[in-house]
């Protein structure tokens, strides 16, 4: 995540921002939160937007923007360029917005608040492990056992975490796990049609490192 693009360190950089502003709303910014039960009695049903931009505590930021930037360097260099720099936001918006609608789906009848930008970080990770150990940037498939095993491994933690209810800064708060596992999905699945619409076109003559000439 170090010399990571700027595009990846804004999207860190405002959750602590963002959350300084939202600890200034009067409600402290509750009612921006998403409730599932919003998506079917017409209560604040834009939360399922919103909720990405709040959080519950300071540990649950620093959690977020941390993770945030080690796993969305490696997707934002996989769309360089301004018009990859609006791909990569995108993205991460989308992820986020599947997320959180997943949980809905999941808990139609909550009253529940959900918060935070878990479900679109975990959409970043998603997408990063198609590329581990990658250095051309081209994807893993999604059968690749090199990215399969970290992937079960992942889930297998984020579901012990969401049912031990433990995390940082989320002390008596129910963990959203299953929006943390469609966020995750969301990204596996849609980085590769997304690489394809926004990364650069590779050069029609590329020579390689150790300056042979280019096979046919």
């Amino acid at each position: 995540m170090f010399n990571a693009p700027l595009v990846a360190v804004g999207v860190a950089v405002s959750m602590p921002i963002l959350y300084w502003l939202q600890t200034r709303l009067p409600d402290g910014g509750l009612s921006l939160a998403f409730r599932p039960s919003s998506l079917w009695d017409g209560g604040w049903w834009p939360g399922v937007l919103t909720s990405m931009f709040v959080h519950g505590g300071w540990p649950h930021v620093a959690m977020n923007a941390i993770l945030g930037l080690a796993f969305g360097t490696p997707v934002a260099r996989l769309m360089p360029g301004a018009k990859g720099a609006a791909g990569f936001l995108a993205f991460y918006i989308v992820c986020g917005l599947l997320a959180t609608a997943g949980y809905g789906l999941a808990h139609p009848a909550s009253y529940d608040a959900l918060v935070g930008a878990s479900g679109a970080v975990f959409g970043l990770m998603g997408a990063a492990l198609r590329l581990l150990g990658r250095r051309s940037g081209k994807l893993r498939s999604l059968t690749d056992k090199r990215f399969l095993t970290p992937a079960a491994a992942i889930m297998a933690v984020n579901v012990a975490v969401g049912l031990l209810g433990f995390a940082p800064g989320m002390e008596g708060a129910r963990i959203a796990w299953e929006a943390h596992a469609f966020g995750f999905v969301a990204g596996a699945l849609l980085i590769g049609p997304w690489a394809a619409l926004f990364r650069a076109r590779p050069e029609a003559f590329d020579s390689p490192p150790d300056l042979r000439d280019p096979e046919a």
